[in-house]
């Protein structure tokens, strides 16, 4: 496997020994006119092209690096099954494939899903053979279209602003699943650091005997074994208690077995709340010093081109004093929420909503299909300490947006998990929210602190666009500030927020003047600065898009890693 791009397993929350990385060479067509089946591609011998999974075909690292709109794409390749591997039931996973995906197994229909950023999977035991086995892939995608979450992918040509280069098609790991007749489908964890337990609740193919077992660098925690048909839940007491804390992770291993089946998996034992204006990590205040990650690459745009490079992240995060990010406008893969896990590194959760028409009822439907999808991947982790839904519902072609949109998944997302607060939409309109965040990119941290003096001093929390939304005593933070353009190189074309510094000393003056106002609020219980990294033209990171420092790293650090007013 070595060879193959991307060849770690995809989702170590829900892993499995028994499977097979299909990334690497496809086959490959572009569809400009969308029209590929009725042409005729599935039966088409001949393809023209060839194409590096997991890599979108805009990308550099795809082999294709084609940045024009790409309507519709089809990617075909072989793989070989053993006897043995047919012995119970096999799956297709896509970890992501944008936007609507259609997959045949040897030329019969495998299944169809609608929604770019999420992982689905497929039954295809009925369609696979002993020998060689054909699978194709049909992508269709319009960022243009008012129905589709496309995030910061530009609905123009070119990228501009903080829109940014598209991407169509697989954009994530391909692999084959191999189980028994009897297999685990899917699992939740219910972590109590009170009480030193843990909780899981599964769902099961079939009827047998369920265990699960927990342990810590080895050492047997906790073991339980039932009968149970189709759901079972164990609540395992543990006999070692490590703290999920920020900086370390200290991640217990869970092994679930059902007859056959063996999944692996791990847990951190931690709880979040809101208490009062305080946010609580296992009962203690935890300020969070966040910035903005877009998760944009160069080489592969929406893909990094390792595991590395997705660890890498979080460590220049880290190196300049942030414990967290907000993951901007796109679902994260579950290899890098992995590493926060591990890192002991807080994050918000959030949506892609960008390019969707808020202003109809009807994006409700399409949105709660995606967003819940979201919601069960990525449960189970416990570096996600808040769920944001909604970014900066701004007006769609003039209308407002409709507010029992946000409202009903605000909902659903407090029915999915009552274990995290949600924002409902960041920055601006809310409507119905448990922490009330705004949005601030004044430059000037002397006008900037006098706008939460009010809320510094115990009253009303500063509002963005009053004639939309008000402030009814949440919590309450500056989601989004800063944003100090600093172009490294070619400038021209550079975007930012506000007027350039002009010195270096400028530029970390404006820094630390605007973050020094909100970490001396004693009311606030967290920043998030825009942001880590430049991405395209958009460059106000404190790296460039290729990662390297633009100052020295330890001026932030010492900056943003202060104690806050609010934890004294």
């Amino acid at each position: 496997m070595n060879n193959i791009p991307r060849p770690e397993f995809p989702n170590p929350q829900f892993e499995r020994a028994n499977w097979l990385n299909l990334n690497g060479e496809w086959d490959f067509e572009f569809d400009f006119g969308n029209s590929g089946f009725d042409g005729g591609m599935l039966e088409k011998k001949e393809w023209s092209k060839k194409i590096t999974v997991p890599f979108c075909p805009e990308s550099v690292l795809s082999g294709i690096g084609y940045t024009d709109f790409i309507p519709a794409v089809w990617y075909r390749r072989s793989f070989s099954l053993s006897a043995e591997q047919l012995n119970g039931k096999v799956f297709i996973n896509f970890g992501a494939v944008d936007y609507e995906a259609i997959v045949y197994i040897n030329g019969k229909k495998a299944g169809y899903h609608k929604g770019g950023y999420t992982s689905f999977k497929f039954d295809i035991t009925d369609l696979v053979k002993e020998g060689e086995n054909e699978v194709i892939v049909n992508a269709v995608d319009d960022t243009r279209n008012p129905m589709i979450a496309c995030g910061k992918q530009s609905g123009e040509l070119k990228s501009h602003g903080c829109h940014y280069t598209r991407t169509t098609g697989i954009w994530q790991t391909v692999w084959l699943e191999f189980t028994p007749e009897k297999y685990i489908k899917s699992f939740k964890i219910f972590p109590d650091y009170e009480n030193g337990t843990v909780a899981i609740s599964a769902v099961l193919a079939g009827k047998g005997e369920f265990t699960v077992k927990a342990s810590y660098e080895g050492r047997m925690a906790a073991c339980e074994s039932k009968s149970a048909s189709s759901n079972a839940f164990v609540n395992l007491e543990l006999s070692e208690i490590h703290l999920w804390e920020v900086g370390n992770g200290r991640l217990y291993d869970l092994e679930l077995c059902f007859e056959g089946d063996r999944v692996s998996s791990y847990f951190g034992l931690r709880n979040v709340e809101m208490c009062g204006m305080k946010f609580l990590l296992n009962g203690k205040s935890v300020y969070q010093r966040l910035v903005l990650d877009q998760g944009f690459y160069p080489d592969g745009i929406y893909t990094a081109s390792s595991d590395e490079a997705l660890l890498n992240d979080i460590k220049l995060s880290l190196a300049v004093g942030f414990n967290g990010a907000r993951l901007h406008e796109k679902v994260f893969e579950p290899r890098f929420l992995y590493h926060c896990d591990r890192m002991g590194y807080l994050v918000w959760g959030e949506f892609p909503n960008w390019g969707l028409d808020y202003s109809n009822p009807e994006v409700t439907e399409i949105f709660i299909k995606e967003w819940t999808e979201e919601l069960a991947r990525d449960f189970n982790h416990p570096a996600i300490i808040g769920w944001c839904p909604f970014n900066e519902t701004w007006n769609y072609e003039g209308r407002q947006q409709h507010d029992d949109v946000l409202r009903m998944v605000y909902r659903v997302t407090k029915l999915f998990d009552e274990t995290r607060p949600c924002i409902d939409t960041s920055g601006n309109f809310h409507v119905e929210t448990d922490i009330f965040d705004v949005h601030d990119y004044d430059q000037n941290p002397d006008s900037f602190a006098k706008r939460y003096e009010e809320f510094k001093n115990g009253g009303k929390m500063f509002v963005t666009f009053e004639d939309r939304q008000s402030y009814h005593g949440e919590p309450a933070f500056v989601s989004e500030y800063g944003g100090i353009k600093w172009a490294v190189g070619e400038s021209e074309n550079a975007w930012g927020y506000g007027d350039a510094p002009k010195t270096e000393e400028e530029f970390i003056n404006r820094y630390k003047g605007l973050t020094d106002a909100l970490l001396d609020n004693p009311n606030m219980f967290a920043f998030c600065y825009t942001q880590l990294y430049d991405v395209e033209q958009e460059q106000n990171g404190l790296y460039t898009y290729e990662r390297k420092a633009k100052f020295d790293p330890e001026i932030f650090r010492k900056i943003n890693s202060r104690k806050a007013a609010i934890e004294d």
